[in-house]
Order: C-alpha cells, then sequence, then structure tokens
C-alpha cells in the first residue's frame, strides 16, 4: 500500500501518532473492548463539567421479542419545552463503544444547538448481528417521539445522527423509518458514514485511504461481525449497508462529512451523489488531509471547522419556522 503520512494535515500527525495500532479479530475484540472501557473511565474522569445540561438514563421499550434498550437523555436547560431533538448513535465498527463515549459531545451539541439528545446504547456485533443494531435505534426513536410530551421535544423536528458506524446506522434508520412510515425524521447527520460492506471487496480500493486507525483489515472484520457472513455478496439488505438501497428518494434533508484519507470517503461521496440524484437536500464536507477518527485531534483546526460545520448545520436543519 502506497503511504500516505505525508498527505496527513500535520497539525493531526501528534495524535496519529499516539493512537495504538491494533488488528480486530475475533480473538482481540474482548480485550479491545475491555482497553476501551478502562481508556474512556480515565477520560471521563478528566471531562470538563457541562453544568446547563442534565442526563439521565432511561430503559425504554425494545423491538419485539427483544429486551429493553438503554438511552442517555442530554436535555438543555433554559430551552424551550417544545425544543428540537437528536437520536444520536455512536461508532464502533458495530462491534465497540457506548453512548457514553460520546458525552461531552452530546452535552456540547445539546447546549449549542439547544436539543434534547437521546443516545442509543444499541447492541453490537458478532453477538447480536443485522437487524439488532438498527431495531434498537428504530425503538428509540419510536420512543422519543411517542414521549414528546414528556422530554419537552417538538415532534416535528427529531432528528437522526451518528459516526462512523452510528452513522451507517443513522442512515438505514432513516431507509428504515421512511419504508415503514410511521415515524418523522426531520434530518440526517451522518459523519464519517460506514455505509457499504462492498468496500471490502472493491477490485480497484482507492489507494490513499484508510491506511490509518480504521483499515481494511477492521472494515473487514466490522462488516463480517454485523452480516453474518463475507461482506461483498448478493442479499445484502439496506438497513444493513445502506449504500446498497435501490433509491435515496424520499429521504430527509442529509449533511455528511467526511476525510480525504478515509477508507469511507469514496462511499460517502458516493452516497451524497445519489442523494442529490434523488432530489434530497445534501451536503457534503471533505476535510483534507483527515484520516479516520481525527477528530479526536480537537485542536486543530480542521477539527475545529469538522465540529463547527456540522454543528452549524444541525442548527440551521432544527430551527422552528
Amino acid at each position: 500500500m502506497i503511504s500516505t503520512r505525508h498527505l496527513v494535515d500535520p497539525e493531526l500527525l501528534p495524535a496519529l501518532d499516539a493512537t495504538p495500532t491494533s488488528r480486530l479479530s475475533s480473538e482481540s475484540l474482548g480485550a479491545l473492548r475491555a482497553a476501551r472501557a478502562a481508556a474512556l473511565e480515565q477520560e471521563l474522569l478528566l471531562e470538563p463539567d457541562v453544568p446547563d445540561v442534565d442526563v439521565s438514563e432511561r430503559s425504554v421499550p425494545g423491538p419485539e421479542g427483544a429486551a429493553d434498550v438503554r438511552v442517555l437523555v442530554y436535555t438543555p436547560r433554559r430551552t424551550p419545552s417544545a425544543r428540537p431533538a437528536l437520536v444520536w448513535i455512536h461508532g464502533g465498527g458495530y462491534v465497540m463503544g457506548t453512548p457514553e463515549a460520546d458525552g461531552l459531545k452530546m452535552k456540547q451539541l445539546a447546549c449549542e444547538v439547544g436539543c434534547s439528545v437521546i443516545s442509543v446504547d444499541y447492541r453490537l456485533a458478532p453477538e447480536a448481528p443485522f437487524p439488532a443494531g438498527v431495531e434498537d435505534c428504530y425503538a428509540a426513536l419510536r420512543w422519543t417521539h411517542a414521549q414528546a410530551g414528556a422530554l419537552g421535544v417538538d415532534g416535528k423536528r427529531v432528528a437522526i445522527g451518528g459516526s462512523s458506524a452510528g452513522g451507517g446506522l443513522a442512515a438505514a434508520l432513516g431507509l428504515l423509518a421512511r419504508d415503514r412510515g410511521e415515524l418523522d425524521v426531520a434530518f440526517q447527520l451522518l459523519l464519517v458514514p460506514m455505509l457499504d460492506d462492498r468496500t471490502v471487496a472493491a477490485a480497484e480500493p482507492h489507494p490513499f485511504v484508510g491506511e490509518f486507525v480504521w483499515t481494511t483489515n477492521h472494515n473487514l472484520f466490522g462488516w463480517t461481525a454485523l452480516l453474518g457472513q463475507t461482506p461483498g455478496g448478493d442479499g445484502v439488505s439496506p438497513y444493513a449497508a445502506p449504500a446498497r438501497a435501490e433509491s435515496l428518494a424520499g429521504l430527509p434533508p442529509t449533511y455528511i462529512a467526511t476525510g480525504a484519507l478515509d477508507l469511507f470517503l469514496e462511499e460517502n461521496m458516493e452516497y451524497a451523489r445519489r442523494l442529490a440524484r434523488a432530489g434530497v437536500p445534501v451536503e457534503l464536507h471533505v476535510y483534507p488531509g483527515a484520516y479516520h477518527g481525527f477528530s479526536r485531534a480537537a485542536d486543530a483546526r480542521v477539527s475545529r471547522a469538522y465540529v463547527r460545520d456540522h454543528t452549524r448545520a444541525l442548527q440551521r436543519a432544527l430551527e422552528a419556522d
């Protein structure tokens, strides 16, 4: 593979060098989850307080025949009772992650946008393969609408969003909501979304993406765990891999952000192109010199631009008429 280090934004290099490298496999998954949990525990001790946001944990009715779904609810103080809401889905390649890992980001979004955030603790693969995760997210969206009055939420201004695998689940949730026709979605916030299992099997893979953090190896494992089969073949549901959807018409306005060195670059650009061709309002941002997970280098100018851009997009989308 061609080295792409020279293409990385120089302000992102220290964070990249501090990121441990790992190979994702059935044998290593447990240890990687444990290491992430330990690191998160330390990060939470150092996390700055955001006093203007109340945080509560709820248990919401799960999919038929499944357990309840845990959600974290972030409620900004001193906002109108009919505020907008964001149903947020964390990342982790479909196999790792918890809503707590995005806690600070969700508090900041709640404050900046003036919206409630419902962050979903969905079931992970491979223990719970497709459709468990997306059905858990649908259950959280259904609960948000059903409890809109109690939550102080305007049911007409409910957005969905997520990052990485969470962005993929958000896109799948958008398709599921459209096709079932039961729940309204006002906006999709898809940040570096994991949309297409066929990227794993591309005949001519992009030579300048996916060297760092989330690699082809990680992608193969994540998709195999989710699908329960080798990715890239026939018969994959669009509610698992949203890029497989035959039509994107009728989806809500969508914001997509990705990095120029991210493995998901081309699938993200293609999804944006297809949305535009389907008549869906779409905004696409590609950040130069950015690898997967680059926003953890919070002080880099490109990371600040990334956060500023999608925060403003969410604000615009959820403004009251």
